[in-house]
């Protein structure tokens, strides 16, 4: 089996024309608090396909859950969030709400949180709501930055050339 998994990961690779794992850097995820962050994480989610030029509208792309959210597509594989039942009594008020949604473009800033989160493994949503689930998963909450610290200025100015007195 290990050798036929190998074979059609090149095989892939070669068809097309890409290198790596199959599942390489593919699937992220990120814990998100859902009065925040749901709609909008929806809607990034549905608008990837636009973004990447294979559609016009969400609509169009086939796998697209904005199929059964916004155009009452029905879709048994799916189960609505409390949230999105919230935006209507009735099926077509709900899909008129979403699909309004969809009219302004997503806010940069809300779309850039949701790629930081993903990028680096965090949890999507208010201050408060982020502390908690940090603390309860026990990861810091701020990455801080790559590499070695920088070293204090007391430490770099008492090696400088000329200085004599080390403290011996």
């Amino acid at each position: 089996m290990q050798s036929l998994g190998r074979r059609y990961v090149l095989y892939v690779n070669r068809f097309y024309r890409r290198t790596g794992s199959l599942w390489e850097g593919r699937y992220k995820s990120s814990v998100v608090n859902a009065e925040d962050y749901l709609l909008a994480c929806q809607r990034y989610i549905e608008l990837n396909p636009v973004r990447a030029n294979m559609v016009n509208d969400p609509g169009q792309y086939r796998w697209s859950s904005y199929r059964h959210n916004g155009l009452q597509m029905s879709d048994n594989r799916l189960t609505p969030h409390l949230l999105y039942l919230g935006l209507g009594k009735t099926a077509e008020a709900r899909c008129a709400a979403y699909r309004d949604l969809f009219r302004p473009q997503l806010d940069a800033a809300a779309a850039e949180d949701i790629r930081a989160a993903l990028r680096l493994g965090m949890p999507l949503g208010n201050e408060r709501f982020a502390e908690a689930v940090c603390q309860k998963l026990g990861i810091r909450r701020n990455t801080g930055q790559r590499g070695r610290p920088v070293k204090e200025k007391e430490v770099v100015a008492s090696a400088l050339p000329g200085q004599t007195d080390f403290g011996f």
